[in-house]
């Protein structure tokens, strides 16, 4: 009897925490929101290791891989925007944004793709709103991005996940 309990509590705990996942764009999807029709490439980045301690600083986060994809949206030759899809965990799971920069590498937009985390910890669309045409020596909370109570680790993450893909593009891309 005590097996049957136990395989049903535990049954309960998988059904309840795994109710938190949602995935909200396919990457097909992301990619239509961030480019609309035009053509998509994808661009490999591997940084050397001056280039990866370049990033670092400037984003102020540990790069966790060598290999960085950014996808470039091009309308007949002419580059509109670039994106990169970031996955960080936030508590103990994960949360997969896309950031989309402006050809100049300004933050253009930011689009939740999946949040595993109770759904009262996602920053909502208008949170990222803010960080729009910073720079990103202004990304940061000391210099006015305002954070969210109750979501604290959650815009955390998303902040420094911004930060990683700006920085990426001004070391890797820009120069």
């Amino acid at each position: 009897m005590n097996l049957i309990k136990s395989t049903l509590i535990l049954g309960l705990l998988t059904t309840v925490s795994s109710s938190f996942a949602t995935v909200f764009y396919s990457k097909t999807e992301a990619m239509e929101l961030a480019f609309g029709k035009d053509s998509v490439e994808q661009l490999a980045l591997f940084p050397n290791e001056q280039q990866t301690a370049e990033i670092q600083q400037l984003a102020k986060v540990k790069l966790e891989s060598g290999l960085f994809t950014f996808y470039v949206g091009k309308n007949q030759d002419k580059i509109l925007s670039y994106a990169a899809i970031e996955t960080t965990t936030v508590r103990t799971k994960p949360e997969t944004l896309m950031i989309v920069l402006t050809p100049d590498g300004e933050l253009r937009n930011v689009y939740t793709l999946a949040f595993h985390e109770p759904p009262e910890y996602m920053p909502p669309e208008r949170w990222f709103e803010q960080l729009y045409k910073r720079p990103l020596a202004d990304m940061d909370f000391n210099k006015g991005v305002d954070g969210i109570a109750g979501a604290t680790l959650s815009t955390h993450a998303g902040l420094d996940s911004i930060r990683k893909v700006m920085a990426l593009y001004q070391v890797l891309v820009k120069k």
